[in-house]
C-alpha cells in the first residue's frame, strides 16, 4: 500500500515559460478576437452540448454514463468516489473512511488506465499513474460522466484519446437571473465520525461578457467510527468492538475562476485551483494490532486556461495550458530501519499545452486534429539518483459521420516519449500509434433503438515508481497494452402519462491485457522488482435502466440501476505458479464477478426523498481464487429527504441523510473495514 499512496511534484524547465506564455496568449486571444457575424449561427454538434444527456447516452457509439447535479444529490455521497460506485462496470478501491485512498478501474483495466478530467483538462501522476478520486468533493460538481473507450466528441484535447476510460468531472459554471449580478451559495454539513463541512461559493457577473467565481470548502473528519475485530480468520474465532484509529481528515480546497463568454461562438475561462490536507493512515485491521501513526500531508496547486473560437460554419479552434504542482509528504514514525523512521517527500511538477482543430466539411462529416505535448517532473530523495523527467507529444487525427440513424467515429493516435534522468539508465523513447473505431445505427425507424460497437487499441507507461522505485523500479518495462471490444443495445422511449420516460442499455466488452505490470519478488518479500509478465482476458457484461413515472402532476419519481458481469482471469502461465499460487484462469484480485446498483427519488411538493443501493459480490484478496482468500460480498442502503424553503429572493435547503442503513463493516479492501451506519445533515443556503 506504500507504493500507492505516494504521490510527487518536481522542477520545471523552458517548458514552463512556454506555459505561462500560452495562459497569457489565451488571454490575448480573447482580447483581440474578430467581429463577429451575429446574423448566422451555426448547429456544430461536436461543440454543443444541447442534446438532453440521457438522448446523448443513448446514442453514444460507445457506453457512455452520466450522473447530474439533480442525481448526485439523491446519492448520500460526499466525495466523488462515493457517486463513481454507481457507474456500471467500476470497481473503486476504498481504503475506508473519509480519508481513505480511492482509485477507480473501468472493466479491470487496472486504475492507470482510466484518465480522470477537471473541466475537460486532465489530472495527471506521473509518479503512480493513478489518481485518488476521494480528494475531490461533490459540493462544486454539476455534473459527472465515465467513457468506455472513447466519446464521440472528436473535438477534445489528444490526451483523451490516450486512456481506455475517462471519468470526467465538471464544475458548476455561473449562471445569473435578468437582473441579478451576484449569486451567493453557502452549506454546511455535519454528521456522525466528527464530520464538520462548510462551503461558501461566490458568482458575479462583473459585465455583460465577464463574470468571476470563487468558491471554498473546508472538510474535518476524526473518522473514530467502531468496527469488530476479529482475532482469527475464522467466523467462531473471539472478536470485541474496537474503534478505528489514526483515521483524522482535515483538508481545504479553494478555486477562483473568470469566464468571458464573448459570444456563442467565442469563449475563454481561466481557472485557478488550490488543495491540501493533513490525513491518519490507519492500518490494516490484523488481529491484535491496528494501531498506526502514519501520516500523509498533501498539497496541490493548478493554473488552467482554455479559450474556443468558432469562426466560421467551417472551423472551430479551442487551446488550453496547464501548470500543475503537487507535494506530498509521507511519514512513519515506527520504520524498522536505521534512522527507525520514514519521512519522504515528494515533488510533482506538470506543464502542458493542448490544441484542437475541428473542420466540418459537410453538415454531417467533421474532422479534428489534436496535438498535446507536456513535460512531467519528479524529485524525492528515494529517487535522487534518477529525478526523471518525461516529455510527452501526443497528437491524435479523429473523423466523425453522424446523421439520424447511423453515427461512424475514428481516430488514431501518435504517442511519443521521451524520458531522461540525472543519473544512472533511463526509460528511453517510446513511440505508439493507438486506433480506434466506433459504429452506431438505428435498425428501426419508429424507435430509439441503437446497436452500437467500438474497438480500441490502446496503452499505459510505467510510472516513475514503476520505473525507478529503489530496489523495486525496472528501467526496462514496455508499456502495458489493452484491447477493447464492446458490442451492446441502447434504448429509450419519450411518452406521456404515467410513464413519460424510460431508456435500457446493455453492453457485452472483451479486453486483453499483455506486458501487465507487476511486482515479483526477488530475493526475499522485502525485496521486489516491476517485470511485463502479466497477461489478463476479461469478458463481462453492463446492463443500465432507469424508467421515470409522473403519478401525478406534481409528483414524480425518477428509478435507475445498474448490474455488471465480469470473468477478469489472469491468462499468463497456464503451466507455473506465482507467488501468489496456481492463479491460471483465476479472478484477479479485489474483481467481484457480479456488481450492481439502484436509485430511486421520489419528487413532491412537499419533501425529496430517495434510496440508493449498492452490491458487490465475493471477491479474492490476490490471484490463487481458495477459500482462505475469498472477501464476503456487501451490500450498502442509504435514505435521504430533503426540502426547499423559499424566502423571497432565499432559498433553503434542509437534507437528512442515513448512511449505510443495515450498519454492517463492510470491506472493499482486506482488513480495511468501512463505517457502519452514519448520520449527516445538510443546510444550504442560496441567494
Amino acid at each position: 500500500m506504500k507504493r500507492n499512496i505516494r504521490y510527487v511534484i518536481g522542477i520545471g524547465g523552458r517548458f514552463g515559460l512556454v506555459t505561462a506564455c500560452c495562459l497569457l496568449w489565451t488571454a490575448t486571444l480573447s482580447a483581440q478576437r474578430q467581429r463577429i457575424d451575429t446574423t448566422r449561427t451555426y448547429a456544430l454538434p461536436e461543440v454543443g452540448i444541447s442534446d438532453r444527456y440521457r438522448t446523448r447516452e443513448i446514442r453514444s457509439s460507445a457506453p457512455l454514463q452520466s450522473l447530474s447535479r439533480e442525481a448526485l444529490q439523491t446519492l448520500g455521497a460526499l466525495q466523488v468516489s462515493d457517486a463513481v460506485k454507481h457507474f456500471a462496470g467500476v470497481t473503486v478501491k476504498d481504503y475506508g473512511g473519509v480519508g481513505g485512498l480511492k482509485t477507480v478501474s473501468i472493466r479491470s483495466l487496472g486504475s492507470q488506465h482510466t484518465a480522470v478530467g477537471y473541466d475537460g483538462i486532465a489530472i495527471t501522476d506521473a509518479q503512480t499513474g493513478q489518481i485518488d478520486i476521494g480528494r475531490f468533493s461533490l459540493d462544486n460538481v454539476d455534473r459527472l460522466s465515465l467513457s468506455n473507450g472513447q466519446s464521440d466528441d472528436i473535438f477534445q484535447p489528444a490526451r483523451f484519446f490516450a486512456a481506455a476510460g475517462i471519468l470526467n468531472i465538471q464544475t458548476l459554471t455561473p449562471h445569473f437571473a435578468k437582473d441579478k449580478p451576484t449569486n451567493v451559495s453557502a452549506s454546511f454539513k455535519t454528521g456522525s465520525w466528527g464530520l464538520v463541512n462548510p462551503s461558501l461559493r461566490l458568482e458575479q457577473q462583473l459585465t455583460r461578457k465577464w463574470t468571476a467565481m470563487a468558491n471554498a470548502e473546508w472538510t474535518s473528519v476524526d473518522g473514530r467510527y467502531p468496527f469488530t475485530l476479529r482475532y482469527a480468520d475464522m467466523p467462531e474465532a473471539l472478536s470485541t468492538r474496537e474503534k478505528r484509529r489514526n483515521t483524522d481528515v482535515q483538508s481545504l480546497r479553494a478555486e477562483a475562476g473568470l469566464y468571458g463568454n464573448f459570444s456563442d461562438r467565442e469563449q475563454w475561462k481561466l481557472k485557478a485551483y488550490y488543495y491540501q490536507s493533513s490525513r491518519g493512515l490507519p492500518s490494516a485491521t490484523l488481529f491484535y494490532d491496528h494501531s498506526s501513526d502514519q501520516h500523509l500531508w498533501d498539497k496541490n496547486i493548478f493554473l488552467q486556461s482554455h479559450y474556443k473560437k468558432e469562426f466560421n460554419r467551417h472551423w472551430v479552434f479551442q487551446t488550453a495550458a496547464k501548470w500543475n504542482w503537487s507535494y506530498q509528504r509521507y511519514l512513519d514514525p515506527n520504520t524498522l530501519n536505521s534512522g527507525g523512521k520514514t519521512d519522504d517527500s515528494y515533488y510533482q511538477q506538470e506543464y502542458y499545452l493542448t490544441a484542437s482543430a475541428l473542420y466540418r466539411l459537410l453538415d454531417n462529416l467533421s474532422f479534428s486534429l489534436s496535438t498535446d505535448g507536456s513535460v512531467n517532473t519528479l524529485d524525492a530523495h528515494n529517487l535522487s539518483a534518477h529525478s526523471p523527467v518525461r516529455y510527452s507529444w501526443l497528437t491524435a487525427l479523429a473523423g466523425k459521420y453522424v446523421n439520424d440513424w447511423l453515427t461512424l467515429s475514428a481516430s488514431a493516435l501518435t504517442t511519443f516519449i521521451y524520458e531522461d534522468v540525472r543519473e544512472g539508465g533511463s526509460a528511453g523513447n517510446h513511440r505508439q500509434l493507438s486506433p480506434f473505431v466506433s459504429a452506431s445505427f438505428k435498425p428501426l425507424r419508429s424507435e430509439e433503438l441503437r446497436v452500437r460497437f467500438f474497438y480500441k487499441d490502446i496503452f499505459r507507461m510505467p510510472s516513475f515508481n514503476d520505473l525507478y522505485y529503489d530496489g523495486v523500479g525496472s528501467v526496462n518495462l514496455r508499456p502495458e497494452k489493452a484491447r477493447q471490444y464492446n458490442i451492446g443495445l441502447a434504448y429509450s422511449k419519450t411518452l406521456t402519462g404515467f410513464v413519460p420516460y424510460l431508456s435500457a442499455t446493455i453492453d457485452a466488452y472483451h479486453n486483453r491485457v499483455s506486458d501487465k505490470i507487476i511486482a515479483k519478488p526477488t530475493k526475499n518479500l522485502f525485496i521486489w522488482s516491476m517485470q511485463n509478465l502479466g497477461k489478463v482476458d476479461i469478458k463481462g457484461i453492463d446492463a443500465t435502466a432507469s424508467v421515470s413515472l409522473q403519478p401525478w402532476r406534481k409528483v414524480r419519481l425518477d428509478l435507475s440501476g445498474n448490474y455488471t458481469y465480469q470473468r477478469a482471469l489472469d491468462v499468463t502461465d497456464p503451466t507455473g505458479t506465482t507467488d501468489e499460487g496456481v492463479t491460471y484462469k483465476h479472478q484477479i484480485s479485489y474483481t467481484p464477478r457480479v456488481s450492481a446498483s439502484a436509485r430511486a427519488a421520489l419528487e413532491t411538493p412537499w419533501v425529496r426523498l430517495s434510496y440508493a443501493f449498492i452490491h458487490s459480490g465475493k471477491r479474492y484478496i490476490n490471484g490463487e481464487n481458495i477459500a482462505v482468500n475469498r472477501l464476503a460480498g456487501y451490500s450498502d442502503h442509504s435514505l435521504s429527504a430533503g426540502r426547499d424553503l423559499r424566502i423571497g429572493a432565499v432559498t433553503a435547503t434542509l437534507s437528512l441523510e442515513v448512511l449505510n442503513l443495515l450498519d454492517k463493516n463492510y470491506e472493499i479492501i482486506k482488513y480495511f473495514p468501512m463505517p457502519g451506519r452514519s448520520f449527516r445533515a445538510t443546510i444550504q443556503v442560496k441567494y
